[in-house]
């Protein structure tokens, strides 16, 4: 019989090498960029059609049109009614979805291959298609205001806020959300003309991966997106960010609150920053899980709060950091001098072997 010695973690597992395949790679005529990346161990297609908007090109005077346009794709095409559309979804098995980000707009979806033509087809109709019927549009301004208000009574949504203005100061990534006055201004035409200027040809890429082949594929695409408008999107963006020149500290009073949610961030690097993986792992050290310097000081060794974490936001014009925790209010002022505490230690402290090693093999085994 063998023991097996339970005092101890087991030794972790060797390091697995392996290579990323090249994808195929290529472009209609229009412009609309297609990368496909064929795989058919399991017989299911994922598709990808990014768009190079984001809620940092809306109109000074249309905060939130992004997003509202990119929600409405959904809700109605030429073809299909919102529950027309979602029924066939559901008959198909797969999932389709839209959503925008601070910089990209992305349409998902997922399937059988066996259904990757009818997927495709549902793909270009609310692309391509979309009709934004006004009860479908009355019915997202009702709820989206409802939810805004459910954020402005959340104080960690209040300190986010507040600190993206801080940090960002006039760019756009400064407007973390719109406010339900912007909300209720939206209007049908205002979705339309804006998904005629942003959603093109040119200003987009569609990725494909798992059971398809390709040149069948470029055919279909060809059939389905090639008399897509190639247009020109505009770029209305702020190119830099402003660097802070000293230290600010803001209070959002909240009476009767029984906590501080304590927000300490600054400027950080973009996505595409050479020292991207090296503060990846900086922030895994430092406060990335219930391990991390940040978490075992606040939570397990003084009690202050439940957890404390940092987070390190990448974009694709600039980025941020921030350290986060929400503690009882008669111990904010020690929790953060212990924040910068850890702020010192990391800076001016190497990192153990073992410690540099634990972050390294989290973040390659959750990879990608």
């Amino acid at each position: 019989m063998t023991l097996i010695n339970r005092q101890s973690p087991p030794e972790p597992l060797a390091p697995i090498s392996f290579e990323i395949e090249q994808p195929f790679r290529s472009k209609l005529a229009n412009g609309l960029e297609v990368v496909i990346f064929p795989n058919d161990k399991l017989p299911l297609v994922s598709f990808r059609l990014a768009f190079q908007s984001g809620d940092i090109h809306d109109p000074a005077d249309a905060k939130g049109l992004t997003t509202a346009t990119t929600s409405m794709l959904t809700e109605g095409t030429s073809e299909y009614t919102s529950a027309q559309l979602a029924e066939k979804i559901e008959r198909l098995g797969a999932g389709l979805s839209a959503h925008a980000s601070d910089d990209f707009t992305t349409i998902a979806a997922s399937c059988l291959s066996l259904y990757s033509d009818e997927i495709l087809h549902l793909v270009a109709d609310v692309v391509l298609r979309p009709t934004f019927p006004e009860d479908e549009l009355d019915l997202y301004r009702r709820n989206t205001i409802e939810h805004l208000k459910f954020q402005r009574s959340q104080p960690a949504f209040l300190a986010n806020e507040q600190s993206a203005r801080l940090i960002y100061g006039e760019h756009p990534y400064a407007n973390i959300s719109p406010r339900a006055e912007d909300i209720e201004k939206l209007e049908r035409a205002k979705l339309i003309a804006f998904h005629h200027q942003r959603f093109i040809a040119s200003n987009a890429m569609l990725i494909a991966v798992g059971d398809v082949e390709p040149d069948a594929l470029m055919k279909d695409l060809d059939d389905l997106f090639g008399d897509w408008k190639q247009g020109s999107a505009p770029e209305n963006v702020a190119t830099s960010t402003a660097e802070r020149a000293a230290c600010t500290i803001t209070i959002v009073d909240r009476p009767g609150s029984a906590q501080s949610n304590i927000v300490i961030g600054n400027l950080a690097i973009k996505r595409t920053d050479p020292d991207y993986f090296p503060m990846l792992v900086m922030n895994q050290v430092l406060g990335a899980g219930a391990s991390s310097r940040v978490f075992m000081n606040l939570r397990e060794e003084k009690g202050y709060t439940y957890g404390a974490y940092t987070r390190l936001e990448t974009k694709k014009l600039a980025g941020d950091f921030e350290a986060t925790a929400e503690v009882r209010t008669a111990v904010t002022s020690d929790s953060l001098k212990e924040f910068f505490l850890e702020f010192d230690r990391i800076r001016q402290e190497s990192v153990g072997e073992v410690e540099l090693d634990d972050a390294k093999n989290f973040l390659t085994g959750v990879f990608p």
